[in-house]
């Protein structure tokens, strides 16, 4: 039997006035999903346990068969992982974004963080990869210490660990402040004063590099100040591939799944050309995929590019990613997969990320178990792979962990 997990990061949404009162999951034309709709087990699954912040450490956990609760200390050792950042015991990891702020002033020249300035863009207007990591390193020569390391991640995301060091601190994450002064969501708890140094004395550094003063001679954002969030240590998590006794690989262009997937003994997948935005390889992903299911049994292909357009509030950069993954990603991969023989599909949305929001919310999202290719002979039903026709089915799991033991049959953690 082979194992096909489908995430769309942030897919699911509210509906839309442009849309006519569709959500984008309603309006994009996604034939294969349908599909999988039509012939599989459709519903809603409640990703994110009361009381956790729906991200996607929390949600890709419980999709997993986990309890974030139980097994999550915070999205950054996962996104450590994915870079292949050892952790000691007592290290702490924190995400470390690029961040855009904007003084009261209606310019870019911040020399000290507080209510004067605002986030304008906690992606730095989606800087290239390549320029954030000569800012990440030339942050680290000026920064770094035998305590404190940065480590380039993928375009705004990055990691700085903090050795020994404190993490019980009130961390806001940057893409739920877009357009708030930054002065109240500063660190705050043991350790703030550290934290606050740092950012403080990389705001000159940013401010007079070279690619930042080429980004704004050209009409970008710069990449004017770090903000870091999501902390945590090495958690201790049981693998999913030794509890199910199979082999599993993990496809996303982000660290922070691919370091999920590697604390659950998946083998992490790089795919040339995957970006995490909407111009990502999808034909990538669905080829590689299927080389991974040459020797494993489980794959699991994350997309990110929907999350994003939801942060950015684009709704037609949204409809097109959906688009775009369910006839690039999935229907190449339901059309190969049968020469596999049995099969079960899992797809999922781990979270809502509605457009008008631009944030990540703890509601309900669809999703659909399908069996094939026994499944492809029944008859299908008039219905798809979005919000509305999720909720018409009845079907609610108040406990996502339930959903990996459907797909493979055994015990959750």
């Amino acid at each position: 039997m082979k194992y096909l997990i489908l995430v769309g990061d942030g897919m699911a949404d509210h509906s839309v006035a442009e849309l006519n009162g569709q959500t984008p999951l309603q309006s994009a034309k996604t034939p294969h999903l349908n599909f999988l709709a039509q012939h599989g087990e459709l519903g809603l699954v409640k990703t994110t346990p009361s009381g956790c912040y729906p991200g996607t450490d929390i949600t890709q956990l419980s999709l997993l068969g986990y309890d974030p609760k139980k097994y999550s200390t915070g999205p950054a050792p996962f996104e450590a992982a994915g870079l292949d950042v050892v952790l000691n015991p007592d290290d702490v990891a924190y995400r470390c974004n690029l961040v855009t702020l904007r003084a009261d002033s209606g310019g870019y020249d911040i020399t000290k963080l507080g209510p004067h300035a605002a986030m304008e863009d906690f992606t730095a207007g989606q800087i290239d990869t390549l320029e954030a990591k000569e800012l990440i390193y030339d942050i680290n020569e000026q920064l770094g210490t035998e305590v404190v390391q940065f480590y380039a991640g993928v375009s705004y995301r990055h990691i700085m660990v903090w050795a020994e060091g404190k993490h019980r601190m009130q961390l806001m994450p940057p893409q739920d402040i877009v357009g708030k002064p930054v002065g109240e969501f500063l660190p705050k708890g043991e350790g703030e004063k550290v934290l606050r140094a740092l950012m403080d004395a990389a705001l000159p550094i940013l401010r007079e590099h070279q690619i930042n003063v080429d980004r704004l001679e050209g009409g970008k954002p710069p990449a004017n100040s770090l903000w870091f969030w999501g902390q945590g240590k090495s958690p201790k998590i049981p693998k999913l591939t030794e509890r199910y006794g199979l082999t599993a690989s993990m496809i996303s262009a982000l660290d922070l799944p691919r370091g999920v997937g590697l604390y659950c003994g998946f083998d992490a997948v790089a795919v040339p050309g995957a970006t995490g935005y909407g111009d990502t390889n999808y034909v990538g992903k669905a080829e590689s995929a299927l080389r991974e299911f040459k020797t494993k049994d489980l794959v699991c292909v994350h997309l990110a590019a929907t999350d994003e357009a939801s942060h950015q509030g684009d709704l037609q950069g949204k409809v097109k990613a959906i688009e775009a993954f369910d006839e690039q990603t999935v229907g190449p991969l339901l059309k190969e997969l049968p020469k596999f023989g049995p099969h079960r599909v899992l797809a999922v949305c781990n979270h809502a990320t509605p457009l008008a929001l631009r944030r990540h919310t703890d509601e309900p999202v669809p999703f659909v178990l399908y069996e094939g290719p026994a499944g492809a002979s029944k008859a299908g039903r008039d219905r798809g792979f979005n919000e509305l026709d999720a909720k018409a089915s009845k079907v609610l799991l108040e406990d996502p962990t339930k959903l990996m033991a459907r797909l493979i049959g055994k015990h959750t953690a």
